[in-house]
């Protein structure tokens, strides 16, 4: 039997994600210790598990080089790779938004080349130009986007939401929801031909865990 190769999203959705692995019998344990280790094999269930940077999931699973992948609907949209999203996790709610000072909000789509800051390029354009009809500047940050409209860099900011408490307590607010977010299967096409019983029968086991 050949390995199945699962490509999860180092921090909290791999934790996450191995306790369900776990449930299912797994022999994925180790991946829970600090270790420098990336690659990990379950030799019984013929298993490899690896973890990677969240951006780079859904490219492994695309190529092939995992078979299985589990990563965020923000990734997936800003990566835009051609997989199978199977699953719904529901872990790692949270949401993309468009968020600023609250005087801005009714105005907002009026203001010609809006500059809006964001670590999601592709969402943000997506959003303001194809769906709004809306010419913006875009502003590509790495680090605390809150800070951009608070320095006269941007208007807006496009980034996830979870409580709020960062923004508000910056003098920012949601204006304006994207979509919701969480954590996500996905499947390589051909590996979804080659195992499909064996990729099913994870992705029922994670159905029924579902909350």
């Amino acid at each position: 039997m050949e390995y199945l190769t699962v490509a999860l999203a180092k921090g909290r959705l791999a934790e996450l994600s191995i306790d369900l692995f776990l449930q299912m019998g797994m022999d994925c344990s180790e991946m829970k210790e600090k270790t420098r280790k990336l690659i990990f094999t379950d030799e019984v269930h013929k298993m490899k598990f690896i973890l990677v940077k969240a951006s780079d999931v859904p490219t492994y699973v695309e190529y092939g080089a995992a078979d299985i992948g589990i990563v965020g609907k923000d990734t997936l949209l800003e990566e835009n790779r051609n997989l199978y999203e199977m699953l719904n996790l529901g872990f790692g709610a949270c949401r993309m938004a468009v968020c600023g000072r609250a005087e801005i909000k009714d105005k907002l789509f009026g203001i010609n080349n809006l500059r809006v800051a964001s670590k999601y390029p592709k969402i943000a354009q997506s959003y303001f130009q194809d769906e709004k009809g809306q010419t913006i500047e875009l502003i590509q940050l790495h680090g605390s986007v809150e800070l951009a409209p608070l320095v006269g860099l941007s208007d807006v900011i496009v980034d996830i939401v979870e409580s709020g408490k960062t923004l508000a307590e910056n003098g920012l607010e949601v204006l304006y929801e994207i979509c919701p977010l969480s954590a996500r299967f996905v499947v390589n096409k051909v590996s979804m031909k080659m195992h499909t019983d064996r990729i099913m029968k994870i992705v029922e086991f994670f159905r029924e865990r579902i909350v």
